[in-house]
């Protein structure tokens, strides 16, 4: 089940987030801090969904409306706990996302990633999901270590 953050998922979220090896320790404060100042009842700028399966949390997706746009929206994160990885649990939180800015009447839906070769999976991921990449942006995280922005596009033809 895929449903809103509340306030009592914030633990478990964070817990999530320190068992991610991909993540350096600044990526990790960015994504705790997103979850501590988040409020479950909408007032942010960005929205939280999580998955539970079991009555476990064990997945979230972060996502927020582009400033200065009409129907643009990040996907900020995608989070699976290592141990429940490779269960198609990123692929629904995924198609949730998208689900959501649809809903929102948004037409992009844009990702950021690392070159980092631990991120290939990551990235694989997303052209697997039939996103496209926008834009490699050199040195954007440091010297060798390029930013990745993939995009898909979510209107119908005709839209």
């Amino acid at each position: 089940m895929i449903r809103k953050i509340e306030t009592e998922d914030k633990k478990r979220l964070v817990e999530i987030v320190e068992n991610i090896p991909e993540f350096n320790e600044r990526e990790r404060e960015v994504a705790k801090e997103m979850i501590q100042t988040t409020s479950p009842n909408g007032e942010n700028f960005y929205d939280i969904f999580v998955y539970e399966t079991g009555g476990n949390v064990v997945g979230f997706h972060c996502v927020g409306k582009r400033s200065l746009t009409e129907g643009s929206y990040d996907l900020y994160w995608i989070v699976v706990h290592p141990e429940h990885q490779n269960r198609n649990i990123g692929r629904k939180l995924l198609n949730h996302a998208e689900e959501f800015v649809r809903q929102n009447d948004g037409s992009w839906l844009f990702v950021e990633t690392s070159s980092k070769e631990e991120l290939l999976p990551t990235r694989k991921f997303y052209l697997r999901n039939n996103y496209t990449i926008l834009a490699e942006i050199r040195d954007f995280y440091a010297k060798g270590n390029h930013m990745i922005l993939f995009g898909k596009y979510l209107k119908n033809k005709g839209d």
